[in-house]
């Protein structure tokens, strides 16, 4: 009876362990997951990112047909394709691109926007480091971007694809042009910070923070 009972704690102890071990792993995300869903009132809100992505095509031949440029034979065929195909989905293409101010505008809004849903939770999320801050050789403070380069030679990511992250202990086993996964608990909270670069430096907006627990080289 009491081996019995004693098997059944343990058991019970183990299961215990691993439904936390579970709750406390981190989500692994990708960088789309950054940006929030449009919000209802979106003119696109509605359009799958493929229908959005044909109706962007469709505007820019459009455009340039009307400005009198030749199409050639393909781009003909594939404004024609497209537009059939929004069409059918019952996508009112000369409405929506009435409201291209409109949507510029608020597109730019949601550039700014962060998902709430991420605040607070532990993450495991791949990227490129710009460092900020060191500590002798090792980095202890730096921006996490999308691809490599971003902000030094081109126009920086939107705010919410940039994470502003603080390690808990200084990483010296990364470098600039090399991905890296970073672990640690995420804010969605808007940072402002300076960048240095080659020919002088510029603030950088950041829409998350991120205090990470481990940084270390990417693997699949």
């Amino acid at each position: 009876m009491l081996k019995n009972a004693a098997r059944a704690l343990v058991v019970l102890l183990l299961a215990c362990a691993a439904a936390l071990a579970f709750a406390d792993a981190p989500r692994e995300l990708k960088w789309s997951d950054l940006i929030p869903p449009l919000p209802s009132d979106h003119p696109l809100a509605k359009l799958t990112r493929y229908q959005a992505v044909q109706l962007g095509q469709v505007a820019s031949l459009r455009e340039r047909k009307a400005a009198g440029e030749t199409l050639s034979r393909l781009e003909l065929k594939d404004l024609e394709r497209a537009t059939r195909k929004l069409e059918k989905a019952g996508v009112d293409i000369d409405g929506l691109l009435a409201r291209r101010k409109e949507i510029a505008e608020k597109d730019r809004l949601q550039a700014q926007s962060v998902n709430a849903a991420l605040d607070g939770k532990l993450v495991r999320m791949p990227g490129y480091l710009l460092p900020l801050e060191f500590s002798g050789k090792e980095i202890t403070e730096f921006l996490l971007v999308p691809w490599i380069g971003a902000c030094i030679h081109t126009p920086p990511p939107p705010p919410n694809q940039i994470v502003h992250v603080k390690a808990e202990r200084p990483v010296g086993n990364v470098s600039l042009f090399m991905p890296i996964w970073v672990t640690g608990r995420m804010a969605a909270a808007a940072t402002r910070t300076n960048l240095y670069l080659v020919d002088g430096s510029a603030d950088i907006s950041a829409g998350y923070s991120l205090k990470a627990l481990r940084v270390e080289p990417y693997k699949e």
